[in-house]
């Protein structure tokens, strides 16, 4: 039996007799756990999780961290057993829960699609009704397909009904069994789709990770102060922090080059003629952007990682 927001309690208040903590879900494995860990460091939410258990108390914040399923987190902060949580955007969307998409995460990417075997020559999704579909996300799945098979039926004397199978794994292997005429199910890289021999002729919805809370959240100041510390964590990533100095004859081009977020900071240097200029650049364009200014006479040009931050 699932662990209800009593028992949580109970078990906060046992280990700490003062207000109840923030409880924050986390999937408990796989990669999106492994980001997280990383997500937590950076927002500084440090906490020791003892073996085997699910549930550890920060020990420098009023959190306790919850370790669950993906796929339970949107339920369970759904209904407010739990206030936040990290979890899959095509997970919400499968368990319809009704929560505050805060903040997507970057990390997690994947699509849902409708994929079928090449050797079905099949490139239509309407060429699937009547047909038989397995999935592990049922409830998208069977709303796609009564769409589709209403649709299909306007012009039909004789209605027909496409079969929606849920499993919960090795979708990829249900054609190859004689169990579907074609699946629906996440495709990250693809080589797990091109090894069963299936191509994707549809994408339901595209999806990563997100942060989600609780539309009644019982700590508000807190839920605010660790959304600010993930939007500074993520935001940190994906820039570096970038010092040069250039000529002031050149000021005007290398700010155009380097035109950071809202501003760069221009500094004088004791030769009047050159400043210092201190910005934030986008990572993935680092390399590029040092060759220009490198082009434009900049020198002493300088990059630092930053591990988080408030932009």
């Amino acid at each position: 039996m699932p662990l209800t927001k009593t028992d949580f309690i109970t078990l906060n208040e046992a280990k700490d007799p003062q207000a109840s903590r923030l409880l924050f879900a986390i999937p408990k494995k796989g990669r999106l756990y492994e980001h997280c860990q990383k997500l937590l460091a950076g927002a500084d939410i440090q906490y020791h999780r003892k073996n085997r258990l699910d549930i550890a108390l920060s020990t420098n914040q009023h959190v306790s961290l919850v370790f669950l399923p993906a796929s339970d987190i949107p339920k369970f902060v759904g209904e407010g057993i739990v206030d936040l949580g990290i979890t899959g955007q095509d997970m919400v969307a499968e368990s319809g829960a009704d929560v505050d998409e805060v903040m997507e995460l970057g990390f997690g990417k994947c699509d849902l699609c409708v994929q079928v075997p090449i050797a079905s020559g099949i490139t239509d999704v309407k060429d699937l009704v009547g047909k038989r579909i397995v999935t592990s996300f049922e409830h998208l799945v069977t709303k796609y397909v009564a769409q589709l098979d209403a649709d299909a039926n306007k012009t039909r004397k004789q209605p027909v009904k496409t079969a929606v199978s849920f499993v919960s794994g090795s979708v990829e292997a249900a054609c190859a069994l004689g169990l579907a005429d074609a699946i629906v199910d996440l495709v990250e890289s693809g080589e797990t789709m091109r090894a069963a021999g299936l191509t994707p002729i549809h994408t339901l919805l595209s999806s990563q990770a997100v942060l989600i809370a609780n539309k009644k959240a019982p700590h508000p100041e807190l839920t605010a102060k660790i959304t600010r510390r993930i939007r500074g964590v993520i935001l940190a990533a994906r820039y570096v922090y970038c010092n040069y100095n250039v000529a002031r004859a050149k000021l005007a081009e290398a700010i155009k080059i380097t035109p950071g977020r809202k501003a760069p900071t221009v500094s004088p240097l004791e030769n009047d003629q050159w400043v210092a200029i201190s910005v934030m650049v986008a990572k993935d364009k680092v390399a590029e952007i040092m060759d220009q200014l490198e082009a434009i006479g900049a020198t002493d040009i300088l990059v630092f990682s930053i591990t988080n931050c408030r932009a």
